[in-house]
């Protein structure tokens, strides 16, 4: 996933275009091809930038039909600043991933508490399944199918491996969270001797990391 530096930066290009497109003053310059191929990138960059769901993305869908062109790439222009400005503020925090952060954050310090008393496995097997929810959380967020064709739940490993699929996150990440999903397993299936309590400890500590990083 682009972090917001630059995903600003692809912003700043295109909204650059289209000022400079203005400064020459071209009569009918606003019904262009030049112009209308901006306006496809524009589009196109908030679709990719904007949350779905989010007001980018729902204000967005009521100028796609627009007939306009010069009225059509006038309102994606301002969509499209609106973004970069709320993303350079930090502004695009959701409610709902405030609400995922808090409530996995609370299954953390649950695991957080089970360690200190030295219950490793049951620390394990709660970090874990914070960790499973949350990938699924980000697949809904990020367009990524949670259930196979014929509605049956995919398991977590596999929404892993699409969430790498749809560059959510890079090959190192997807890796990380194998292993961890691993442990989880190992937990969960009784093998304790597989691991020992500072795996644990890095467990908690790498999910808490990856939920801050890749919020859902």
């Amino acid at each position: 996933m682009l972090d917001t530096a630059k995903m600003v930066e692809q912003l700043d290009v295109l909204i650059g275009e289209y000022q400079e497109m203005l400064r020459t003053r071209t009569e009918g310059m606003l019904w262009s091809d030049r112009a209308k191929h901006l306006s496809s990138r524009l589009e196109s960059a908030i679709d990719r930038l904007a949350a779905p769901g989010s007001s980018y993305a729902r204000q967005l869908d009521l100028h796609r039909g627009d007939k306009r062109s010069s009225n059509k790439i006038r309102e994606i222009y301002s969509i499209a600043l609106g973004l970069r400005d709320d993303l350079k503020a930090g502004w695009t925090e959701s409610v709902v991933e405030m609400v995922h952060a808090d409530t996995h954050s609370d299954y953390l310090d649950m695991s957080d508490t089970l360690l200190r008393s030295g219950f490793k496995d049951a620390a394990a097997v709660i970090a874990g399944a914070a960790l499973e929810v949350h990938v699924r959380a980000l697949c809904t967020k990020n367009g990524v199918d949670t259930e196979l064709g014929d509605g049956t739940p995919k398991k977590a490993t596999v929404m892993n491996t699409d969430l790498k699929k749809a560059d959510v996150y890079a090959t190192l990440q997807e890796k990380q969270v194998t292993a961890w999903m691993d442990l989880r397993n190992q937990a969960a299936h009784g093998n304790y001797d597989k691991y020992d309590i500072n795996e644990v400890r890095a467990l908690v500590s790498g999910v808490r990391d990856f939920m801050l990083k890749y919020p859902a």
